[in-house]
Parts: C-alpha cells; structure tokens; sequence
C-alpha cells in the first residue's frame, strides 16, 4: 500500500470480482520507495497479490500478462505491459462498460508516463537493473502501447511534483494523452536513442536505501506488526546506556531544539517534524541495531516510519524520553547555536574555518557563503576527510532541520566545536 502520490492500489471485495479469479489485493510494481503493505494486507484478508508477469518475487502472487482483464460491475481493467521503471511495470486502461465499451475511460499510467514527464529507468540500477535497457523499454511503452490510445483518454499518473520518479513532474493530478503529446519534452518526436540519452541524463541521486527496499518488496516478509511486536519495547536509562556502549545506534527523534538543549552524547538527531524517513534511511547503517529516543507517546510512530525504510533492527526504546536522563552525565548541553554575526566572527576568528553546506548541490551553486565547501548531508558521513578537525565547523543550508541531523553526525564521530547557523544562508545575508 502506498502513499496518497504512489501508484494506485485497488482493493477489491470477494463478491465484486465477475471472473472466477483470486481477489486482487493489489497492482503495481515493485518499487523502491518504501516497504509496501501488500504482504499485509494479503495476510489480513486472504486476498491475492497482483503484478505484471515479469515480476520476479519470494511469495506467491498472480502474474498479469499483456492484456489480462478483470471485470467487477460494469467496470473492465485491461492491464497492459509497460517496462521502462521497472522491468514489471503496468499500466492499467479503465473501461465503463455501461458507457462505452470500446473506448477506454482512463488509463492508469503507474511510474511510466506522469503529468509532464516519463518514469525514470535508473532507480533499481542498484539492484541488477540495466538502466540503458529499460530505458529503450520505457519508449516502446509509450509509442507502442500508451499513445496508440485516443487522444482525449484522461491518464492519472502514481506521482506528482516532489517526487524523485521523474525529473519535471506537474502538480496536477490527470491530464490527456493528447496534452502530454503537446508539453511533455519526454513525448517530443525524437529516435528511440535519442529519449533515452533524454531520461538517463540529469536524473536526480537515487536515495541510498532504494536498492535495500525493492529487495524487500520482493521478499515474504514479516510484517509491519510483527517488526513492532519485537521492536517497541521499554528500556531503563541503564540499558540504553549499555547498547550504547555496546556501538549500538542511537536515534534522537526529538525536535532539533530539544534536542540541542540536552542529548545523550554521541546520538543521532533525525527529527519526527522533516523528512524523517529520508534521511534516517539515507544515513543509519541497516547492519547495526537501533535505540530510539522520542517524546513519550512517539515512540511507535517513528518505528513505523523506520521500518517502512527498511530499518527494522530496533531494540527498543528509551521508556520516559530524555527525563530518564536527567541526572546521567552522559547528557551533552547545547552545542551553540549560532546567528549570523557570530557565525562570521567564529569564521573569522579560527581560518581556516569550514562552513559546511547541506543541501544538494544545484541550491549550493546557486547562493552560497564564500570559501564554504558543498558537501550534501547525503555524503557527509563519506566526506569527513574533507573536514579539518581543528577549525570551527558552521553547518548551514536553507533550512533548520537538516544542518542538526549534520551537527550531530559530525559529533558522533568526534568533531568538536560544531556550530549551527540559526537561520540558515538567508539570514547569513541579512546579518
């Protein structure tokens, strides 16, 4: 099951279904956004789980080749075969029946044709997938299967803008083939070559849990309650304290303020309030086990939000948040946080002093503080060598959130005199 931008999912009853077939409990493909619910949902209600025929899995599930029909009511889904994201991919062409039968009501293009742009062949590159090859597949899914469809046909795509499946995704949530014909720069008359130097250029860093998730998405298994069953359990101060000494992760998913105010030393800062997902995905380490430390009352949802990354090793979390804490010298006070006058006089006071930049790297070239070095928080962990240790550090981007996931990946691994700049670049250029 995914989210509200993530390609449809249809639930459909046992007494709807006209063909003598297994209920579907689900279509799409398999994708790397996140740990999909469609063992669940499978386990809940018996119903099976649906995927194009090229699809290759460790559970069992019901295989759509090219042409396959569903019928429920007077609505008719013809499922159609479009590789190019991933190798499975479909699209599936929605009929009324009472209305016209012959002429389709809606198309629902998944992750291969989107408002204002195609899919992008690259994500599962990392998983075996040829890019240069599915690419050459996503333009045989579009000229010889989707635009041989009228004109006027209404599509409706899995994502819109935000997304990282394409490159220039509209907000809008339909659109016609024939409009895409007219605006989208992926459908422009060109050779087979040249669209797919068009979708394999440009695109933007595929996250770095990506390949991990489209592994368990093809895997049977356990299941979101099953992982918090074993994961969402109470420790004392102590232990905490010991899977700490023990190099066991610890997560502090409180708002950065809070967690500037005092923290256990050494501890991560991802907070529940951003992308918290992302970047817990897209920086812990999968291999070691987790503790997480929350407000009371938030433990289990960042549990869920970690295990839909694939974080799953989770031992269990802190039982009364920080305020078991209170009288442990472990706790560190703030680390400074910085304005942007003081920040300058810290620069100018310790040459030579490193800002450190987080965001990605369009936003870097675009404003950014002279001699500062561009290092995106996706690559800081790998980059420490860049960083002299003995200068102040000023982490800085565009906003407050990511520059403390920073702060504190750089005080885990032993940086001092780390400082955040309140207000990132803009008030930097105010002061």
């Amino acid at each position: 099951m995914k989210n509200a931008m993530s390609p449809p999912s249809l639930i459909l009853s046992e007494t709807s279904i006209t063909t003598p077939r297994p209920r579907p409990s689900s279509f799409g493909h398999i994708h790397a956004d996140f740990v999909a619910g469609h063992i669940e949902l499978h386990r809940a209600t018996g119903a099976g789980i649906y995927l194009g025929a090229r699809a290759t899995t460790h559970f069992p599930f019901h295989p759509m080749p090219h042409n396959y029909e569903i019928e429920f009511g007077s609505t008719r889904l013809n499922i159609l075969e479009t590789p190019g994201h991933t190798p499975e991919s479909i699209s599936i062409v929605v009929y009324d029946q009472n209305e016209d039968s012959a002429g389709p009501k809606a198309i629902l293009t998944g992750d291969t044709l989107f408002v204002g742009d195609v899919g992008r062949p690259d994500l599962l590159a990392s998983y075996g997938a040829d890019s240069q090859t599915l690419a050459g597949q996503f333009y045989d899914s579009l000229h010889h299967h989707l635009l041989s469809f009228p004109p006027q046909t209404r599509i409706f795509p899995a994502h819109g803008a935000g997304s990282l499946c394409g490159k220039h995704l509209s907000s809008q949530l339909s659109s016609t083939l024939e409009h895409e014909q007219r605006t989208n720069d992926a459908l422009k008359p060109m050779s087979k070559q040249a669209f797919i130097d068009l979708v394999t250029a440009d695109q933007l860093e595929a996250l770095a849990y990506f390949s991990h998730v489209a592994f368990l998405n093809c895997q049977d298994r356990p299941t979101l309650e099953e992982v918090l069953a074993q994961s969402c359990q109470p420790l004392t101060s102590d232990q905490v304290l010991h899977e700490k000494s023990a190099r066991t992760q610890i997560l502090d998913v409180r708002a950065p303020g809070d967690f500037d105010m005092r923290h256990l030393g050494e501890s991560f800062n991802i907070g529940l309030s951003g992308k918290f997902e992302t970047w817990a995905g897209s920086l812990l380490d999968r291999e070691i086990p987790l503790v997480v430390i929350a407000e009371p009352g938030q433990e289990r949802e960042a549990m869920i939000r970690l295990a839909r990354v694939g974080l799953d090793q989770i031992k269990g979390f802190l039982n009364l948040g920080m305020q078991a804490l209170a009288s442990t010298p472990e706790t560190d006070p703030a680390y400074g946080l910085s304005d942007g006058h003081r920040a300058a006089g810290a620069a100018r006071r310790s040459r030579p002093s490193i800002p450190c930049q987080c965001p990605i790297s369009s936003g870097w070239k675009a404003r950014h503080i002279d001699e500062s070095r561009n290092i995106p928080l996706q690559h800081l962990a790998t980059r420490l060598s860049d960083i002299p240790r003995d200068c102040t550090i000023v982490v800085y981007c565009s906003s407050g959130y990511r520059p403390f996931i920073a702060v504190s990946l750089l005080e885990h691994r032993h940086f001092s005199h780390i400082m955040d700049l309140i207000g990132g670049f803009e008030y930097w250029e105010a002061s």
